[in-house]
């Protein structure tokens, strides 16, 4: 886990998905596929995490008729309006995030991120982030193995 206490992770959804090349196999990676994978290991990921997530989209590239995803409380999904581009709504929602704790975008665009640590936010790299998730998740299956195992062998005592 990290060090400091983050208020809220922002995730630059496209830019993850094209770091992330074996996610989805045999799909585009900025496919409605992809984009779906990559929510389903998000959402794994929040539920092992107390940090929030915020995971933003460019609307405009999505393909007409494109459900709208769904949100919860560890997990936000947006999708940017006509006009404006995911790192627009980033980099504004990690400015007004500033004020009430660290916040974390994860990105590799290199202006976002210098914009973001330029007013005092953290940026991480799609690759160390990635690594990330799947070293969490790694963790929370192999806790979660274990405790269905202790259980498991304690009914079968009991």
């Amino acid at each position: 886990m990290r060090p400091v206490a983050l208020v809220r992770i922002l995730i630059d959804g496209y830019s993850l998905l094209h770091e992330w090349r074996n996610l989805a196999p045999g799909s585009s990676r900025f496919s409605a596929a992809a984009r779906e994978a990559l929510i389903a290991i998000l959402t794994q990921y929040a539920d092992a995490l107390t940090t929030p997530l915020t995971l933003f989209f460019d609307g405009s590239g999505a393909p007409p008729g494109t459900p709208k995803a769904h949100s919860s409380p560890k997990l936000e999904i947006i999708f940017s309006p006509a006009g404006r581009t995911a790192d627009d709504l980033i980099e504004r929602v990690a400015y007004r995030l500033r004020e009430y704790g660290e916040v974390l975008v994860v990105t590799d665009d290199l202006v976002e991120r210098d914009t973001v640590t330029g007013f005092g936010g953290l940026s991480q790299n799609c690759a160390a982030f990635i690594a990330e998730v799947e070293s969490v998740l790694g963790d929370f299956n192999r806790d979660l193995a274990r405790i269905n195992r202790r259980e498991r062998d304690r009914f079968r005592r009991g």
